[in-house]
């Protein structure tokens, strides 16, 4: 079943900087996932340089969209497994039903290499993992570490909102072990609206010998967008309390009045500023020297032209980056890109101003009360028992 790697470098000399989300290839964001045109995304986006894709199995259909896109022969004649960088998670089965046990994992992550078409992963992450205990979570990293072994998965991480609880989890992971997680998934806390995951955080995570540290839900989730989460499949299951989402759609004039769109600016300042708050703990770009490091982000798109333009802005972040030079042109971007981020920065503040209370603000995850509806005495049944319907025939 696995392919050996004998070639395991660390994670931050292995994983490319941005990523490409498929949460999105999933009911809660689009009413209908099979129509979004995702062979064409997963081949724009290999042509465009974006060489990893993260998915889940808790995201509905997205491993078998993704997997079946990389698989086209369209896509897979011009770019063979070993060119791109495959992440997915395990252990969050639904909203409120998680298993951790080691036989559910094992199973988990063979299920993905099917959907997947692969015969391994780049990196797996323990989904969520503040909704379970911290025994349960190191159980469970231990049994990605044994399928590690065997050469089915390369890197090992924890996924999850509370940034507490990560750090305390990286923490506790590397005492009881002697041996640090890989990589650390924190969503929706380094965003125009919320920056908790900011130095402090970084220090703790490096303390902990965290290699790589992603940010992901630059938009929170939706709350960042003019269009906002009431006005689509997301209002049924956000977890943000109305103030929070009235707030965030407070900020759609200011953007208009700066002459920019909410989404644009949330965008660009999550890719400018994490690419250099999160360099510590951050990969590799060959656009900048190797010794450099730049904050890896998770981008959530939808459709070709969103997908070319976070390229275009994180491609323009990475200018901004570069060492003084004496090409001209070169010289021009990198001055385009410092002067942009300093416009979009003005814009940021005010919209701070606005968000008042709100800024920083974190909702509770899980909700108070959560009981985890898997029957923890309940043989475990394998996930690769479970009947998957015949996907339909991918969108172009």
């Amino acid at each position: 079943m696995g392919s050996l790697i004998s070639d395991r470098q660390p994670l931050h000399d292995s994983i490319p900087p941005l990523v490409l989300g498929t949460a999105t290839f999933n009911t809660q964001y689009v009413p209908n996932p099979f129509d979004l045109p995702a062979l064409s995304i997963v081949s724009r986006a290999l042509d465009l340089g974006v060489h990893a894709f993260d998915t889940s199995p808790y995201y509905g259909p997205s491993e078998l969209i993704l997997g079946d896109a990389l698989a086209h022969p369209s896509v897979a004649q011009k770019h063979p497994r070993s060119s791109y960088f495959l992440v997915t998670k395990a252990g969050r089965i639904a909203s409120d039903i998680f298993d951790y046990s080691p036989a559910w994992v094992r199973s988990s992550v063979l299920r993905s290499l099917e959907r997947l078409h692969t015969s391994y992963l780049d990196l797996v992450y323990m989904h969520d993992v503040e909704f379970v205990s911290p025994s349960e979570v190191l159980t469970a990293v231990l049994e990605l570490r044994r399928l590690r072994g065997e050469g089915i998965v390369r890197y090992v991480g924890i996924s999850g909102y509370p940034v507490e609880a990560l750090c305390t989890l990286a923490e506790m992971i590397r005492r009881e072990t002697g041996e640090p997680l890989d990589a650390v998934l924190s969503y929706g806390h380094f965003t125009v609206q919320n920056t908790t995951l900011g130095a402090e955080a970084m220090s703790r995570f490096e303390r902990a010998g965290v290699d790589v540290v992603l940010n992901a839900s630059m938009l929170g989730m939706g709350l960042l967008t003019t269009r906002g989460v009431d006005a689509g499949p997301m209002a049924k299951w956000h977890p943000s309390p109305n103030g929070l989402r009235k707030a965030c759609q407070d900020l759609v004039p200011i953007a208009t009045n700066a002459g920019e769109k909410l989404e644009v600016v949330a965008i660009r300042w999550a890719l400018d500023n994490w690419a250099r708050a999160g360099a510590p703990r951050g990969g590799r770009t060959p656009q900048l020297s190797v010794r450099d490091r730049v904050g890896v982000s998770v981008m959530g798109i939808s459709s070709v032209v969103e997908l070319e333009e976070t390229c275009r802005v994180f491609n323009s972040v990475i200018e901004g980056l570069e060492p003084e030079t004496a090409n001209v042109e070169q010289t021009k971007r990198r001055q385009w890109s410092t002067d942009r981020r300093q416009t979009i920065q003005q814009v940021v503040e005010q919209m701070w101003t606005i968000l008042g209370r709100w800024k920083d603000y974190s909702w509770s995850s899980p909700d108070p009360g959560f009981v985890n509806a898997r029957n923890p005495t309940e043989v475990v049944k394998s996930p690769m028992s479970v009947n998957v319907e015949e996907l339909p025939v991918l969108n172009n």
